[in-house]
């Protein structure tokens, strides 16, 4: 049994090559598109959808940020939106804690309910 291997057999390879092809081009159409194309069903009694929550900028310099668009009046611009619609809120790693709370303490006392906090991973 000594026997020397004087090729490779590659028709294992294409075939492990081509479904590994296949998954990516799959998976691929999927992330392009977003989401996969469905035609959802409808329901009287469904729950209605959730609101795409709102994001809050604070910026160092005591800017003041919705959706990327400055506001003068938080409150003002806040009284446009339903007290369900989550806010998401980043803010600036260098501003005082006290401003940061007193903002968040703000937006609470407006009535939003779903306030939150985006920071970077480290």
């Amino acid at each position: 049994m000594d026997e020397e291997i004087d090729g490779i057999n590659v028709v294992p390879l294409v075939d492990v090559m081509l479904v590994l092809l296949t998954i990516v081009l799959t998976t691929a159409t999927f992330i392009s598109a977003g989401r996969i194309p469905i035609d959802l069903a409808r329901a009287p009694h469904a729950a209605p959808a959730r609101p795409a929550p709102t994001v809050l900028t604070l910026t160092l310099d005591g800017g003041i940020f919705l959706n990327d668009r400055a506001v003068p009046d938080l409150a003002a611009a806040l009284a446009a939106l339903s007290h369900e619609t989550p806010i998401i809120v980043r803010a600036d790693g260098g501003l005082p804690l006290r401003t940061f709370i007193a903002t968040v303490d703000r937006v609470k006392a407006l009535g939003f309910a779903q306030v939150s906090l985006e920071v970077r991973r480290t």
